[in-house]
């Protein structure tokens, strides 16, 4: 048998421990209230007749207690729960300094892995990282209650972003970035007037996505429409220029020309600046910017032509890649790509159709963009078209004063997320025992979200100026307070949840793609949908139901409930979760019928969803590209593309990934080893778990299967 700690590690079980445990307690009591040898050595058959693979330390705990109390040793069972309380406290006034030393030593595993965008090594990141920890340890100890505090630890619920809950701080939001650059803002205390040109638009715009991000810890978008005006300023400016000192000289189409000429050089160099500042940036988090630019050819915006060009040179840009240190053009991790499909441009003959196509050869080598249906989009939110905020989460339609919708200048508090199959693990097959069970699970994720909630209640406008002050969100006074913001559905707070594949395979015994399974799912998220709702109209807060696209997540879960519940078959023995409302991936489902199946479930996770599709050898397969693009146009609001091949997301290669002289993955193109950032296909086993640490603390990879 394997004994869980309470940091997770399993260690072999030791009957031994056991005794010493009770022997210490004996030696607080009199004699004739002390166990006896043989009482002892019931206690620990009793423990051992249970036949368990693994037990956390907890529950063997909780039974040498039952024991005690059966036998009448109440007033050693009394020291015997003292001991543990006093222990309890001991372990809780510090929890910092192993994961913090461990951080400084390149040994903690969890922060190594956490964020693949975020090198624990450099010592700028550490520094967040440090701050992170001691959040962390704040917010377990003191500032959540006990219950929500061991809910999480007992994965039970996820209380995300716990690094940041000490500072009042949001999550992610979508810039009004129109707003900053048309009337100008306030950086570092420094007048930022409306730019004259697009490429200084484009520089202020990397130094406000700079700024925000430094201030929040989730993602944040940019909807790239309103850079038109801007590249039109610049037309105007190289025309009247051009115009002045050449009209009697050369003749009008030599002018036209030198104007179209400057223009595209305007244009290069202002994405390029876009591009290099945001991956050269550096935040006060220790990451480049998590930031999402919208390629949004909006059929009504005057400056559609202009956004059609900054669109195209984007995507070149992308396509071509960013060189690394060693001179290879690699795959920028930001910013993300979101590229809206609407009647001109969704293939099928439309006047935009070129941008599209290009998207698709971008996606083939670079993974991005992403793709939205303008179409399905409008059919969901009332007629918008929108940006998803960067960590994919979708806000709720609002509207102003005024009757007009707004979704620029808007976030979302916070997110906390249920753990679903470890709800059907306990019902044991009891339909019924499963609905009282998650109503009382939601309620307890209700009351960790309105804990985000009241934590950001009387923060002032000071706490982050761009933010509040100076645009990004709002234009508040100094000192004033940021709470109308966080009423009446302004801002979001959104309920994740993981598993209604497996959820649905533990209560009905079927895959939510069967007519049963598909009946339950279906009644499951609109159960949960209905909850956000009801929590809405009860508290005036946006709450929002939202698929977690949180792969790290998938895996917690599944481990806690490993450890506590044992292999399940097709449950807990593949190592993780299905994310949100996914078909699992061993299924084998048509790629187009996967999109169909799935829209029906984005519709009802409003407060953000995405489903993708595998297409082998991507940069191979165009046309198949092409055609998925076509399909997403008009079944399905919001995918993204993967492969089923080897595939480096920095550099774009998709040959095969080679294991180096050190056991390594890496790739043959730019050297890549980090394998959050690869695809690598089953070639053997086939075990789908994580990859461990050993006693050695090096790497072993049990897997050829990857990060997906």
């Amino acid at each position: 048998m394997k004994v869980i700690k309470r940091d997770g590690r399993a260690v072999d079980y030791n009957r031994d421990k056991i005794v010493v445990a009770i022997e210490k307690a004996n030696q607080e009591v009199r004699p004739k209230e002390r166990a006896t040898k043989l009482e002892i050595d019931e206690i620990i058959e009793y423990i051992q007749d249970l036949d368990k693979k693994r037990m956390l330390v907890e529950d063997i705990q909780d039974i040498i207690e039952e024991k005690l109390m059966e036998h009448q040793k109440y007033e050693l069972a009394k020291k015997y729960i003292v001991y543990r309380y006093t222990r309890a406290l001991v372990r809780k006034q510090n929890t910092t300094d192993e994961s913090i030393l461990g951080l400084i030593k390149n040994q903690n595993k969890e922060l190594l892995e956490e964020n693949s965008n975020k090198n624990a090594v450099l010592a700028s990141t550490q520094r967040d990282y440090i701050a992170g920890e001691v959040s962390k340890d704040l917010t377990k100890r003191i500032l959540l209650p006990e219950k929500i505090s061991k809910a999480h630890e007992e994965g039970v619920l996820h209380f995300h972003d716990a690094d940041y809950f000490l500072q009042p701080i949001f999550n992610c939001c979508l810039i009004n970035i129109g707003d900053m650059l048309d009337n100008g803002t306030v950086m570092n205390g420094k007048l930022i007037e409306s730019p004259k040109s697009f490429q200084v638009a484009c520089t202020v715009s990397t130094q406000i996505i700079a700024a925000v991000a430094s201030n929040q810890y989730g993602g944040q978008s940019v909807d790239l429409k309103h850079l038109g005006k801007y590249l039109r300023k610049s037309k105007n400016k190289f025309k009247k220029e051009l115009e002045e000192n050449y009209k009697d000289k050369l003749p009008q189409s030599i002018i036209d020309d030198m104007i179209e000429q400057r223009l595209k050089t305007e244009l290069s160099a202002g994405v390029q600046t876009i591009q290099y500042q945001i991956n050269t940036l550096m935040t006060t988090n220790g990451q480049s910017p998590f930031v999402t630019l919208f390629l949004n050819l909006d059929e009504d915006s005057e400056y559609i032509e202009e956004n059609a060009m900054i669109i195209e040179e984007i995507l070149k840009q992308r396509l071509q890649g960013i060189k690394n240190e060693k001179g290879i053009y690699v795959t920028p991790a930001f910013p993300k790509l979101v590229y809206v499909l609407y009647e001109n441009n969704n293939l099928t003959g439309g006047k935009y159709d070129y941008l599209t196509r290009l998207a698709v050869k971008c996606s083939a080598k670079r993974m991005y963009p992403d793709y939205i249906s303008a179409k399905k989009m409008r059919e969901n939110y009332e007629g918008n078209v929108f940006s998803p905020m960067g960590c994919r989460s979708f806000l709720s339609p609002w509207k102003d004063e005024e009757g007009n919708y707004k979704f620029e200048g808007r976030f979302n508090q916070g997110v906390v997320s249920i753990n679903l199959p470890q709800i059907g693990i306990i019902a044991n097959k009891n339909e019924e025992k499963f609905w009282n069970l998650l109503d009382e699970r939601l309620e307890l994720c209700k009351e960790a979200l309105m804990c985000r909630h009241y934590s950001l209640l009387g923060t002032k406008s000071d706490t982050s100026p761009i933010h509040w002050r100076y645009g990004a969100i709002a234009r508040l006074q100094p000192g004033e307070v940021i709470d109308p913001l966080l009423k009446g559905g302004y801002s979001t707070i959104s309920l994740g949840y993981i598993g209604i594949y497996e959820v649905t395979k533990l209560v009905i015994g079927e895959s939510q793609t069967t007519k049963q399974g598909h009946e339950f799912a279906l009644k499951l998220m609109k159960y949960l949908r209905e909850t956000t709702n009801r929590w809405k109209q009860e508290t005036g807060i946006g709450f929002a139901l939202y698929g977690t696209p949180a792969e790290s997540l998938c895996y917690r879960f599944a481990r806690i409930d490993k450890e506590r519940f044992g292999e399940i078959k097709d449950i807990t023995d593949k190592g993780y979760y299905t994310n949100s409302y996914h078909i699992d991936v061993r299924e084998e489902i048509d790629g187009f019928k996967k999109l169909a199946f799935e829209s029906e479930f984005q519709q009802i996770s409003s407060g953000g969803a995405i489903s993708y599709i595998e297409i082998p050898n991507m940069r191979h397969n165009l046309k198949a590209l092409e055609e998925v693009v076509k399909f997403i146009y008009d079944n399905i609001q919001y995918a993204e593309f993967n492969t089923k091949s080897d595939y480096c997301h920095i550099c774009g290669f998709d040959g095969e990934i080679i294991v180096n002289e050190q056991g390594e993955w890496e790739c043959p193109q730019c050297g890549n080893k980090d394998h959050s950032k690869m695809n690598v296909t089953r070639r053997t086993c086939g075990y789908l778990g994580e990859n461990f640490w050993n006693e050695g603390k090096t790497k072993e990879i049990k897997s050829r299967v990857l990060h997906l």
